[in-house]
């Protein structure tokens, strides 16, 4: 057999070792928490350590799929390793073995700092590296044997063959088929304990005003004012989904109070829930982009419950916490406007929150990008200083207030569109959130700009639609640009300026072509 082979069957008994690790650790999480996974704990502490550019490009490049392109990724990094680590057994044991073990300690010390482990977060990892270890030692004793006799009788050399691969083939099965299922029930026992299903929402005692008739433009392509749960875009840094048993959730409000408050979900919705449209836009949201969307909301008015509390002078900073440890600061001075519906959310588009969009309770705060303000699965308010905490996105180098920036979008016709010379219509969105939008505009090739028709808002706090007719005038390819301006005056800016550190810039732009 030759050197290469020899490697080869040895980096498979490392892949077989890796999975058997994987399996049986999703098999304890199981009674341990589905955020245990040694997977989904490595993954959670890459988005927490990794620089801001590498997440920036991740959300630009998959967009709401970076969670699945780090898992991927990941497995792919786990599959590098095994191999190496089975080469490694073969060629100098123990030192595989020693190596699979030091990446069961780098995951075991990634699963406690999450911000909800405890001690027994670590056993997940712990079993499944011992277990990995035990197949990775018989796996390189059956491979040696194979090979010790290779060049003896046809029969031994047959039967050790075939105790080989037997060996490997039952251990990767096995253990592929129970962490599958072991990760599939995980994920349904976080449906199960949320309970969402079981929730009545009570009426709002402030129902949301009327959609006013027009505000819905009926063109093909064009995106929906109302965007469906199903289709609302989810940034955040959660691998999964946090379970929180609506039963044991609590909201305290500590800090800089004069008298702290803790508040249960039932009482909460038993206080007078008012009812609002809110469009929420992500910062690292591109020109054009699709991180962005429009909902009706149900919650009560964060202003009300922090005048509770009593803030003391001086405090200006609302350091919000979620379950899974996340931080955003919201300025405090926003929170208590009397005219922005800043609400702790519990239904979205007349249901409970979905999971994924932070059920039981969430922060709406219309106007600012959600890395401030948007906090999902919120379990604590800190009233504090700007001067004296930051949050988990400010730590990256993101601007500490987040303002959303006033833009438009294109969406119909769609970029790199085929058109015939007939007349058809331009039509997008737009937003000047909390401002209001004045007028759009649109310009062909470097043009003149020319108005479009605004399609009523439901308020200045919501993306509005817009459409414009026109007619190519010859065959080619065309440039297609638009703007916004805001009740104030203020004129989008046309210089392009990428997310980082406070919001995307820049006029939307797409080519279409024209054909005869």
């Amino acid at each position: 057999m030759t050197t290469r082979r020899r490697y080869l069957l040895a980096a498979l008994v490392g892949v077989v070792a890796a999975i058997a690790t994987l399996g049986t650790a999703e098999v304890v999480a199981l009674f341990v928490a589905p955020a245990a996974s040694p997977l989904v704990a490595v993954g959670s502490f890459v988005i927490d350590i990794v620089p801001p550019w590498v997440k920036e490009t991740a959300i630009a490049l998959f967009g709401t799929g970076d969670k699945a392109a780090l898992l991927v990724g990941l497995g792919l990094l786990v599959l590098v390793l095994a191999a190496v680590v089975g080469a490694l057994e073969l060629r100098r044991p123990p030192f595989g073995a020693v190596g699979l073990t030091v990446v069961g300690v780098v995951a075991t010390i990634s699963a406690g700092t999450r911000a909800e482990a405890t001690l027994l977060w670590a056993l997940p990892t712990v079993v499944g590296t011992v277990i990995g270890v035990i197949v990775l030692r018989i796996g390189i004793r059956r491979l040696s044997q194979w090979l010790a006799v290779t060049k003896a009788a046809s029969v031994e050399a047959r039967l050790t063959r075939r105790g080989f691969f037997g060996f490997a083939g039952a251990t990767a099965g096995a253990a592929l088929v129970a962490g599958v299922a072991a990760r599939m029930v995980n994920s349904a026992t976080s449906t199960v304990n949320a309970v969402r299903s079981t929730v009545t929402l009570p009426k709002p005692a402030v129902a949301a005003p009327p959609v006013p008739a027009g505000a819905s433009l009926d063109i093909d392509g064009l995106y929906p004012l109302v965007t469906p749960n199903a289709d609302f875009y989810r940034i955040d840094t959660a691998i999964i989904v946090p379970t929180v048993n609506a039963a044991d959730w609590t909201l305290r409000i500590v800090g800089e109070v004069e008298q702290e408050v803790e508040i249960t979900l039932d009482e909460l919705l038993a206080l007078p829930l008012i009812e609002t449209y809110a469009t929420l836009t992500c910062v690292s949201n591109e020109v054009g982009g699709g991180l962005i969307g429009n909902a009706k909301w149900m919650g009560y008015p964060i202003r009300d419950l922090l005048a509770r509390a009593k803030p003391k002078a001086g405090a200006d900073m609302v350091l919000s916490r979620s379950v899974d440890g996340f931080t955003a600061g919201t300025p405090l001075s926003v929170l208590m406007e009397e005219d922005r519906d800043s609400i702790l959310a519990v239904a979205m588009n007349g249901e409970p929150l979905p999971l994924e969009h932070g059920y039981p309770v969430r922060m709406v705060v219309p106007g600012l990008y959600g890395y401030v303000s948007a906090t999902k699965w919120v379990t604590e308010l800190k009233l504090t200083r700007f001067a004296n905490e930051t949050a988990y996105w400010t730590d990256r180098g993101w601007s500490a207030k987040g303002p959303i920036k006033l833009s438009s979008r294109i969406d119909v016709p769609k970029y790199t569109a085929i058109v015939p010379l007939e007349p058809m219509v331009i039509a997008g969105v737009a937003w000047a959130q909390h401002t209001g939008v004045e007028k759009v505009e649109v310009r062909i090739d470097k043009g003149q700009w020319m108005p479009a028709t605004l399609a009523p808002a439901i308020s200045d706090d919501t993306w509005l639609q817009w459409s414009m007719p026109w007619t190519p005038g010859e065959a080619k390819v065309y440039l297609i640009e638009s703007r916004v301006t805001d009740k104030n005056g203020t004129v989008q800016s046309g210089e392009r300026v990428q997310p980082p550190p406070n919001g995307s810039e820049g006029w939307h732009a797409i080519t279409i072509e024209a054909r005869a």
